[in-house]
């Protein structure tokens, strides 16, 4: 049972205060404010995952490839496709990218008619991610992150916060072991098996035999995180508080769907590498400071971007041995057609694009039919913008009146709304966020986003903000 991927975002944007939403003049939107932020850089704060790690999960720059140079046709412009076109270029080749309107893909963004930069989804960066920190190093995008504090913030109903604290002098696994044990997210009980169920682990291997450790958390890719967690000991409520707003964070779906693969890696990472579990969020939007960088270095190596071309069919013929081979691509604009030759062809979609793309015959292959065995999981991302600061809405003279931006600069997790996770942008990303004159801007990931996706902008906004 493997972690389903997001198949679709919708994301809204309304202004206002608690239930009340009012549109603010566009021309509030041009009075920004530069706020003193701490950046960084990559070079600190960051672990050296490759060390002490299990085989594959972090592999070194690619050899130098010595043949022919390639054409390469990419469909797809997320950071999937941008990424395979930076090392593609690197090797000398010659990139072709398709998209269907911006790029960025599920970590995109644009600009609206108002000027309010609207993401494609609320996106953190653990410190664990080191392929990507290469990649954002390569691209001159190293200085675009900013480090949170190094704690797992949880909004319960009522506003009581608890806390997944890691900061500690003694790095991991010690860190960890207290954080855990001094949590005050969960109740003793609940902390004390669920202790038990991560010591009988094999995050526990991991601390001396990473690639055993590896093996023995892929053997559990058939069971779900709920199934593995509560035969060791743990309890329904350590979920209900704890591993559901994660795992709604990490893959959109529950701990009853989640794979206990996806997230016991997780905690092998987190319980071996110090740094693994510290978050970063960019220091403004997507566009400007992730997908931004990465265009620019792709378009400076020689690589070309064709943006609202759509691929309407994979074109392909058979080799005499039954093999198939793409002979091109049928591309349409409005009226416009055409067709790309290349010699290569990658495809870096999500999973209903990868879907409609295929030919129907290729699912005579195996490897082609276990595509559509896929689930895509609905996401629905809104923003809200406040004329106050959420965190003192018991307060709301207080909430209204503060001139200084006031809350929780961090990913904030939560047991109990429809959204898991959330964040207030205007804190944790303020370059393109933060208005003068204006409050928070939420951003709430509702997971998964089923029940909203039928529901008119104006009711999804109510209930939001109800919550």
């Amino acid at each position: 049972m493997a972690a389903a991927t997001a198949s679709a975002s919708l994301c809204l944007r309304a202004n206002g205060n608690r239930a009340r939403f009012r549109i603010e003049p566009s021309a509030t939107h041009s009075k920004r404010h530069r706020m003193l932020v701490v950046r960084s850089d990559l070079d600190s704060n960051v672990s050296d995952m490759s060390v002490n790690a299990a085989k594959g999960l972090f592999p070194p720059e690619p050899e130098r490839y010595r043949g022919p140079k390639l054409k390469v046709a990419i469909i797809g412009a997320g950071l999937a496709g941008m990424s395979t076109a930076v090392e593609l270029l690197d090797q000398g080749h010659e990139i072709y990218m398709n998209q269907r309107s911006f790029i960025g893909g599920k970590v995109g963004s644009f600009v609206d008619k108002q000027g309010n930069h609207i993401e494609m989804g609320l996106h953190v960066f653990f410190g664990c991610y080191n392929n990507l920190f290469r990649l954002m190093k390569k691209v001159g995008a190293d200085k675009n992150l900013l480090v949170k504090d190094h704690t797992h913030t949880f909004v319960n109903k009522g506003g009581e916060i608890g806390e997944l604290d890691f900061r500690f002098p003694v790095g991991a696994p010690i860190h960890g072991i207290q954080a855990f044990l001094t949590t005050n997210q969960l109740e003793p009980f609940d902390k004390a098996r669920n202790a038990v169920a991560l010591a009988l682990s094999p995050v526990v291997r991991a601390l001396v035999d990473p690639d055993g450790a590896m093996r023995n958390i892929r053997d559990l890719d058939n069971i779900s995180f709920s199934e593995w967690f509560m035969s060791k000991g743990g309890t329904r409520k350590s979920i209900q508080k704890m591993w559901d707003p994660v795992a709604y964070a990490l893959g959109f779906i529950d701990c009853d769907n989640i794979s206990a693969r996806c997230m016991l890696t997780i905690f092998a990472l987190f319980a071996t590498k110090t740094e693994a579990s510290l978050l970063r969020m960019l220091k403004g939007s997507p566009d400007v400071y992730l997908s931004g960088p990465i265009r620019k270095y792709i378009m400076d190596k020689g690589g070309r971007f064709h943006l609202r071309w759509g691929c309407r069919e994979v074109l392909y013929d058979r080799s005499a041995d039954g093999g198939i081979y793409v002979t091109g691509l049928a591309m349409s604009k409005a009226t416009q057609k055409k067709t790309i030759k290349a010699d290569a062809y990658v495809a870096a979609c999500d999973v209903p694009g990868i879907k409609r793309l295929l030919p129907q015959d290729w699912r005579e292959s195996q490897f082609f039919d276990n595509i559509y065995k896929l689930v895509g999981v609905p996401v629905v991302t809104v923003q809200l913008r406040y004329n106050g600061w959420v965190t003192e809405l018991r307060d709301l003279e207080r909430a209204r009146q503060s001139r200084q931006a006031v809350g929780l600069d961090n990913l904030l997790y939560t047991p109990d709304a429809d959204f898991s996770c959330f964040a207030d942008l205007a804190l944790t990303s303020p370059e393109d966020y933060y208005l003068q004159g204006e409050g928070s801007l939420l951003q709430c990931v509702l997971t998964p986003g089923d029940p909203y996706m039928p529901l008119p902008n104006d009711e999804i906004i109510k209930r939001v903000s109800e919550q």
